[in-house]
């Protein structure tokens, strides 16, 4: 049930928005291991966002999965910032990720839980 959620103030255009969500989608199930199936995830372009006093392009994620092993989170940051930095041309250093791993019986789905 991985899901990413990305806010940037760089505005996509409209066009290239679904082709971005897709490839983004593809490497998450490919970096965690998990079944693209059930990966989600949401894009909130064009926010108004600053960092260190700065509106140059910045984004903040934030991903979530059951199980998500805490020693691999270096791992995850490096190729999530790799990701943005390519498909949104973000330095990394303006790149924040908060990780989470909920509790399978906090998190629903199908109207049930994990």
């Amino acid at each position: 049930m991985p899901y990413l959620k990305i806010q940037t103030n760089v505005e996509l255009i409209p066009t290239s928005r679904a082709d971005t969500m897709k490839r983004i989608s593809a490497h998450i199930a490919e970096l965690l291991g998990k079944p693209e199936r059930y990966v989600m995830m949401a894009l909130q372009d064009g926010t108004s966002m600053l960092f260190d006093g700065s509106d140059d392009p910045v984004a903040f994620l934030e991903l979530k999965s059951l199980g998500l092993p805490e020693e691999r989170s270096a791992e995850f940051s490096e190729g999530l910032c790799a990701l943005i930095a390519s498909e949104f041309e973000i330095a990394t250093d303006r790149i924040y990720i908060e990780f989470a791993s909920p509790e399978r019986h906090m998190f629903g789905w199908n109207s049930a839980t994990f």
